[in-house]
């Protein structure tokens, strides 16, 4: 199987001369786990390694924008992949949603969950940490869903502001924050855990659709290519909703 799956790719991809160079792929940081353990699987199949460097949507893209070499782009969002498509950066694979985010409520502190949303207004409640809604997707969705719930004019001073979604956990994680807006997905790869979270209903904020891209900038394109042609594989799309994404 995994010999009819690599000579698939090759044939794709156009030439078998990608699969001895290294990739460079840029992906958003809620999508971190998940995309270590494709990684994993595509260079076990392919014996291509796969190099991640991961950050928030916004700034990754301005990377990108300035000329950084990745050979591929998980996104966070569908704007910046439609972006560079529009800047003549990207190749033949995309964009296209590769995951759908799911934005949850979460503190390591069971009792700070208990009671949500209604307890956002509790006076004991002193740090709720997003993402920078200016660069992460997250951010974005979790500010639309505070101003639908009528929470984000009086919770100003008291929210913390990651520079991206694994930032913005870490801030809960280590207490500095007693709650935060962070992805399902990173409190599903807690293995072991038991942390509480409250599942923010998808009508609060715009669905978080995650596209990819294969880029041209970087130094193995084609590499690239067949890195973002594997997340639509059966295999890829298995281990992308057992993280806890929703599938298009």
């Amino acid at each position: 199987m995994r010999k009819l799956w690599l000579a698939f790719v090759l044939v794709l991809a156009g030439s078998p001369v990608w699969a001895a160079q290294p990739i460079q792929v840029a992906v958003a940081a809620n999508f971190l786990s998940t995309a270590r353990i494709l990684a994993a699987d595509f260079t076990k199949r392919t014996g291509t390694p796969v190099k991640i460097s991961a950050g928030s949507t916004g700034k990754l893209y301005a990377q990108i924008e300035n000329g950084a070499p990745y050979d591929a782009f998980l996104a966070a969002d569908a704007r910046r992949p439609d972006l560079l498509e529009d800047d003549g950066l990207t190749g033949s694979e995309g964009p296209f949603t590769y995951a759908v985010g799911r934005l949850v409520l979460w503190s390591p502190d069971p009792k700070w969950i208990e009671g949500m949303p209604k307890a956002l207004g509790h006076p004991a409640f002193h740090r709720l940490a997003i993402a920078n809604p200016e660069t992460a997707p997250y951010g974005a969705a979790a500010l639309a869903a505070l101003e639908r719930l009528g929470y984000w004019d009086s919770l100003q001073p008291r929210i913390v502001r990651g520079e991206n979604i694994g930032q913005t956990f870490q801030f809960v994680a280590s207490g500095n924050a007693q709650v935060g807006f962070v992805a399902l997905s990173q409190v599903l790869a807690l293995k072991g855990v038991s942390h509480k979270y409250w599942l923010v209903p998808g009508d609060l904020y715009e669905p978080i659709n995650q596209q990819a891209v294969d880029l041209t900038n970087g130094n193995n394109p084609l590499g690239g290519k067949a890195f973002v042609r594997f997340l639509r594989s059966p295999a890829a799309r298995r281990v992308i909703r057992n993280a806890g994404y929703d599938l298009p």
